[in-house]
């Protein structure tokens, strides 16, 4: 007969990393439902690359010339970059939101990873931006979208294409912690977001730009990605794009997530 020692619950044991990634896991269904219950959240992933799609498909298709490719086809690779990176934005958004609510305050009181919250809207942003990419491809066939692509190349597209989000999330949320209103980080993100997005190879070759303009355009990180993932749906030589992409897609991922992390714990002190 078992002793009622023997009978007394005693809680299993986890690791260390078993409650991160816990913490991890709920926070990011936590942001993944303010995504789907938040309505101007949900017309963003469907609305918005249906609307630049055809806005530049049509408006400047033909006034553009990208030597041997369609504009449509030159288009793509710029339009999944630009939507990516303004997309990240919710990033800052949702992280300032939190902070002026106090709910990280409550979040701290509690015995869970701190970071895991900046985890969680990075990762549900980067699913949100992952939907809308698919929608914005599936229009841009609607309207004459030709890739060249095959299987390898659709995933080498796409791994890509989610690095450069998931990077970009991340620097988002750098100007969600600096910023001291929601207001703030809106027009922070737009003020970053836009420059480099427009003076790159998203929707002009950089051959026509002014020099300075050209040197800068040619040797940013947008451009990088763009050319890199345009050479693979348009079956162009990659060249140096590949790793160059890869690198500062790389580069900006490491540093803003320690200077995220960092920026997190000193405005959040426990």
């Amino acid at each position: 007969m078992a002793s009622p020692a023997d009978t007394t619950f005693k809680p299993q044991q986890r690791s260390e990393l078993y409650w991160a990634l816990s913490n991890c896991g709920i926070l990011i269904v936590r942001s993944a439902k303010h995504i789907i219950k938040n309505f101007d959240q949900l017309l963003s992933v469907a609305f918005q690359p249906i609307m630049f799609m055809l806005l530049f498909r049509y408006v400047f298709g033909g006034a553009i010339n990208t030597g041997g490719t369609s504009y449509v086809n030159f288009l793509v690779a710029g339009i999944l970059i630009q939507s990516a990176a303004f997309g990240a934005s919710y990033t800052a958004i949702g992280i300032a939101t939190d902070m002026q609510r106090g709910i990280i305050d409550r979040f701290k009181s509690l015995p869970m990873l701190p970071s895991a919250v900046l985890v969680g809207h990075t990762v549900a942003d980067l699913v949100r931006n992952t939907a809308s990419s698919i929608i914005m491809i599936l229009v841009g066939l609607a309207v004459g979208f030709r890739p060249e692509a095959n299987a390898w190349e659709w995933t080498l597209v796409f791994a890509i294409l989610l690095l450069f989000t998931f990077a970009m999330s991340w620097l988002s949320a750098i100007m969600g912690l600096l910023a001291k209103s929601i207001e703030a980080v809106q027009w922070m993100t737009f003020v970053f977001v836009f420059p480099i997005t427009f003076a790159s190879s998203a929707f002009v070759p950089t051959d026509g730009m002014p020099k300075y303009l050209r040197i800068f355009a040619e040797n940013q990180p947008v451009t990088q990605v763009i050319e890199a993932i345009r050479a693979l749906l348009v079956g162009t030589p990659v060249g140096s794009y590949g790793w160059k992409a890869l690198a500062w897609c790389l580069g900006i991922l490491i540093v803003s997530v320690a200077i995220s992390i960092k920026l997190f714990r000193s405005r959040t002190p426990n």
